[in-house]
């Protein structure tokens, strides 16, 4: 390829032996785990796709700061800093540590929803709608339909339709809608960005009907540097300064550290509204810990505040994105079918071109994960029916979108790394028409995706 990809930001400073296995020992492995490859042993996997959630490398300074934890119970200074890095960086006014982003989306859901209400949001999350919806919430996806088509190159395909959300609004009332979650990125579209004109249109509108709006803010850099590149008037405009805009046009967030803040545990709930902080301190005391600590050590609450400002500079998250995009752009290159136009977080594989034989409800991309791994030793996951799960009679969600989603951790691997990715995906791709499906083992009744067990159907 002739295309130039950045080089890599940072210099390695310490290495972890990682394992190389035979066909044998992962056709052996894979049977233990159900084909199911958040089952995998770690020491079974090569190279770890699964997520890039908590599997970050922090830098010296992060290093530096684990060694500055103040564990005190009550007031810890590594809150303070952590509470300034997210005032610095998003604006908001309040800010509750968290073990990690579902501990904020538990918080949110219980402190805002009653039985009966919609939450809106550019396409579902598995964790976030399963909070939503044990809280009597039902959730409406309200997505640009170009989100569904794995082949259209929209630059910001993680758009809310306004048109959809106006309808909701008309069908169920204001009253009736808690909050509008909107996520930047979205995942589950293959990590796309949301636009900053529409933020401040979904804003506009919400403010309109008095309906909040809170950010999945969990890939939010990844999102403000797709806005630098992409959305005229913003080329000039630094990371930080993207941020707080986007920022601006929200009530609130939920965020997972182990993603854009760099940092292997935690998150926090930000809030700009009094009473919904002085609500949301009180369940983080029931669930998670003191207001100053949530469910963090002091320790990880500084490695955060200094990852959060770590993310921002452009010459990181600029090869964070060129790093996923070296990847996609190897598959595509070879006729390999994947999600366009590349994600920042991870390149997602389209299960239902790769083996169009196979049928959604004998999961293909769950096939395709497990194939992977026995090919090469590449763990990957499942996003698709698997994850998408039930609905309250029983029936699977039959999302549009049947992927395997590949994704990068921060400055974990190299791009020699991605290659034997790349090439193991392509022999893959040549040997498709042999794949066969596969039928459940287990199942259980709520995020079936982390434990579900299967068979081959052959």
């Amino acid at each position: 390829m002739d295309t130039k990809y950045m080089a890599e930001p940072y210099k390695i400073k310490m290495v972890e032996p990682i394992a190389v296995t035979t066909r044998t020992q992962r056709e052996e492995a894979i049977r233990r785990a159900g084909y199911n490859t958040f089952l995998l042993e770690s020491e079974d996997v090569y190279i770890d796709l699964l997520t890039d959630s908590g599997t970050n490398a922090m830098s010296d300074q992060q290093w530096a700061g684990l060694m500055q934890g103040d564990e005190s119970y009550a007031g810890s200074r590594n809150f303070r800093n952590l509470q300034k890095a997210v005032r610095d960086l998003f604006g908001y006014k309040h800010v509750l540590p968290t073990h990690q982003g579902r501990g904020a989306e538990n918080i949110l859901s219980q402190i805002a929803i009653q039985p009966g209400d919609f939450v809106p949001g550019n396409m579902y999350f598995t964790t976030t709608r399963a909070h939503q919806e044990l809280n009597g919430a039902t959730f409406r996806d309200i997505i640009i339909e170009e989100a569904h088509d794995s082949t259209l190159d929209h630059p910001f395909k993680g758009n809310i339709d306004l048109a959809k959300l106006q309808a909701l609004i008309d069908e169920v009332g204001p009253e009736r809608i808690p909050y509008i979650c909107l996520a930047v990125t979205v995942n589950l579209a293959g990590g796309q960005p949301v636009s900053m004109q529409n933020m401040r249109e979904v804003y506009s509108l919400a403010q309109r009907y008095g309906i909040a709006v809170m950010f999945d803010a969990t890939r939010c850099v990844e999102n403000a540097c797709f806005i630098k590149h992409r959305e005229p008037g913003y080329q000039d405009k630094t990371i930080p300064q993207i941020l707080q805009e986007m920022c601006s046009y929200s009530d609130g967030c939920t965020m997972s550290g182990k993603k854009d803040g760099l940092v292997n545990i935690g998150g926090f709930l930000a809030l700009n509204d009094d009473d919904l902080y002085q609500k949301a301190a009180s369940l983080v005391v029931v669930y998670e810990g003191m207001p100053t600590y949530g469910g963090m050590a002091g320790r990880d609450m500084e490695a955060m505040a200094r990852g959060l400002y770590e993310s921002v500079d452009y010459n990181y998250i600029a090869h964070r994105l060129e790093q996923v995009r070296y990847l996609g752009d190897r598959l595509a290159a070879a006729g390999v079918p994947i999600v366009k136009p590349i994600g920042g977080h991870a390149v997602f594989l389209d299960a239902r071109k790769f083996y169009p034989h196979i049928p959604q409800d004998h999961f293909p991309a769950q096939a395709l994960a497990a194939n992977l791994y026995l090919q090469s030793g590449v763990r990957s996951m499942e996003r698709g029916i698997v994850s998408a799960g039930r609905d309250k009679n029983g029936n699977h969600y039959c999302p549009k979108l049947e992927l395997v989603r590949l994704t990068i951790p921060r400055r974990v691997y190299t791009y020699a790394h991605l290659d034997v990715v790349a090439d193991s995906i392509i022999d893959l791709y040549e040997e498709r028409d042999a794949a066969h499906g596969l039928k459940f083992v287990y199942e259980a009744p709520v995020l079936r995706f982390f434990t579900a067990r299967f068979e081959p159907m052959s």
